[in-house]
């Protein structure tokens, strides 16, 4: 194996790195290009140019994947549902399982409303704290 090949496999694995933006190749450029540094200064056979290039790529990967691990590790970020959650709201219809009725207003915001416990009734003019956002309806307990 030549200079110029490990030349072209940099070149191709840079390229390959660049259309897929997914950390795919670039371990294997960094590997050709040390083996194509290694090679140029000495004389090497063709098995120990592809044993420099797979110790090399694999030391590259293994050197990145804790930089690779802190990068994915980000902080969850709350839905708009999980953000009402302990909130206060305001019964503006008595709220009764029994019955099916119960609406509250939170934020401005006209929501269906179900007891915690569902053998509670929360009369109007009741300020609620949100438990859980199911969909459209909201459970609540009172405060």
């Amino acid at each position: 194996m030549s200079v110029l090949f490990w030349a072209i496999a940099v070149v191709a694995f840079v390229i390959a790195e660049v259309v897929t933006v997914q950390l795919v190749s670039i371990w294997f450029a960094a590997g050709a290009f040390v083996t194509l540094l290694l090679s140029y200064f000495y004389e090497l056979s063709a098995l120990q140019q592809l044993g420099i290039f797979i110790i090399a790529s694999s030391v590259f990967l293994l050197l990145s994947i804790p930089l690779i691990k802190k990068r994915r590790k980000k902080a969850a970020v709350a839905t708009n549902a999980e953000l009402d959650i302990g909130k206060h709201a305001t019964v503006i219809e008595e709220i009764n399982a029994d019955k099916g009725t119960g609406r509250v207003t939170l934020n401005g915001v006209n929501w269906s409303a179900v007891p915690e416990d569902e053998n509670a009734i929360i009369p109007e003019g009741t300020v609620v704290i949100v438990t859980k956002v199911m969909g459209a309806k909201l459970r609540v307990r009172p405060e």
